[in-house]
Formats: C-alpha cells, sequence, structure tokens
C-alpha cells in the first residue's frame, strides 16, 4: 500500500529503523534519487560517464568529499536516510545493510541520480496505470544488451525498468515523462523485449516480476541501477549504492524538475 508521507518524516522514519521497505509510491509528488558512494580519487571518471549517459544517470547532485547531507533535502543525511544500502569492495557485493556511517570517510564523494519512481504518480494522475504500485511491488528491472558509453574504469550495460501498458496509454506516457529529463525522460523502448537481450520478463534481474494483462506492451524507461553496475565495474576497495527500489527521497518535488 502507498503512503502519502511527507520527504521528511519519510527519512525520520528511515533512520529510526521504521520503514525498511523500498520507496516506490512513498511521498508522492517529491524527487527519488539513486545514491553512489565512491573514493574522492574516482570520483571525476564516474561523474564523466554520467555526463556521457544522462538518460540512464542524470544528475541531480554532488556532494564534496566527506558531505553527508544534499542540497535536495535539507538535515537529511546520505549515512542513514535510505532503507537499506548494498556495500561493494573490488567490486563484489558483500552485504546490505541499513546504515553506513561506519563506512563513510571524509574523502566519499557522494552521487543522487534521477530515479523513475519520481514520476510515477504524474502517469498516475494522466490515467496511465503503473503496476508495481497496483500490486505493492517493487519495479521490474533488467539488464540490457544496449552498452552504455565508459569512462575510465567504469563501463556498464544499459539497465531498464519496464511498465506495462496498452499501446494508447504507452503513448500517454511518452506525453507525461519526456519533460521529467532529470528522472529518465520518455521510454528508450516499447515491445518487443527481445531487441533488448530480455529473454523473460517473468523473470527481472531486479526488483520484482508484475502482471503483464492481454493487450499490453511492455515499456521499458533507462533506470540509475546502471550507475551501479557502473560503480563495481572498476573494482574500487569500497563502493556504496542504495539496494535497488530503496531510494533516497529529496525535498526536492517533481515538476520543479521539468523547470531544471
Amino acid at each position: 500500500m502507498t503512503q502519502n508521507l511527507s520527504p521528511a518524516q519519510l527519512r525520520e522514519d528511515i533512520r529510526s529503523g521504521k520503514w525498511t521497505t523500498p520507496t516506490t509510491g512513498v511521498a508522492q509528488g517529491f524527487v527519488q534519487a539513486n545514491l553512489v558512494m565512491l573514493p574522492r580519487d574516482a570520483a571525476f571518471h564516474f561523474l564523466l560517464f554520467c555526463v556521457r549517459n544522462p538518460k540512464p544517470c542524470p544528475i541531480l547532485d554532488v556532494l564534496d568529499p566527506g558531505q553527508v547531507e544534499p542540497k535536495i533535502a535539507k538535515g537529511a543525511d546520505l549515512r542513514t536516510d535510505l532503507p537499506k544500502y548494498r556495500v561493494f569492495e573490488q567490486g563484489k557485493l558483500k552485504e546490505e545493510v541499513e546504515d553506513v556511517r561506519q563506512l563513510f570517510h571524509n574523502d566519499t564523494v557522494s552521487f543522487l541520480l534521477g530515479c523513475s519512481f519520481s514520476f510515477e504518480a504524474e502517469l498516475v494522475a494522466a490515467g496511465v496505470p503503473v503496476r508495481n504500485l497496483e500490486e505493492d511491488k517493487n519495479v521490474s528491472m533488467y539488464i540490457t544488451n544496449r552498452d552504455c558509453d565508459p569512462s575510465g574504469p567504469f563501463s556498464a550495460p544499459l539497465v531498464v525498468t519496464m511498465r506495462p501498458m496498452k499501446p494508447k496509454e504507452a503513448v500517454r506516457a511518452i506525453q507525461v515523462t519526456t519533460r521529467f529529463h532529470l528522472t529518465h525522460g520518455a521510454p528508450v523502448h516499447l515491445g518487443s523485449p527481445e531487441e533488448l537481450g530480455i529473454k523473460d520478463l517473468g523473470q527481472p534481474d531486479f526488483g520484482d516480476p508484475v502482471t503483464i494483462r492481454p493487450g499490453e506492451i511492455p515499456v521499458f524507461w533507462a533506470c540509475g541501477v546502471t550507475s551501479q553496475l557502473a560503480a563495481t565495474s572498476a573494482s574500487l576497495p569500497l563502493i556504496i549504492t542504495h539496494a535497488p527500489g530503496h531510494m533516497f527521497v529529496s525535498d526536492l518535488r517533481d515538476e520543479h524538475l521539468t523547470l531544471l
């Protein structure tokens, strides 16, 4: 069930351990973000990767080394205010945790990147179904056969989210999401999942499978989990990201992104 919490209340609930589940459908109308934390000496090449691949990795904020309060959420702490984090060592997943204060260093640089959860409320308002919200699930995410433009040690295939809908609803979805360029914008592909190298929509690489009804087609958007694959491709000593679907919720309203 979705809950219309304020961003500040949601972050407080996350920090206290009251909220530990994915953030899809909560604090509707406010921008959600992907998180990547990495060492300062790797930050330039990762920033360049994001600039070269703006569709999956739209930049919302980049913090100074050691900084934990982003400009888009006053009083927030990126070390505690996401429901679940992933910790990688040498590119390998070590653990999932709910707090990274003990792992964060003065030379850690944090990136916040746009997330498609931010336009889901706009789709619903436009009469477009969002199946993961209807079924109270995390969105379906798939690794594709499309390569992003590399930068230094960082490279990754494009990851996409999928939402099924009727063709006429897909047209409306394109109209609605195109203006949200900082949260992935318009879809990158409609129908024919095999063209993206996706063999089984019922087996997403991340998130949950959702029901695809007769007459519906899969509609794919670029996904910020691409940034996680890129960050971990470099085999750095320590990388921290959000767990898929467990996003950072900011104070920035969705409609503000259309003005940036």
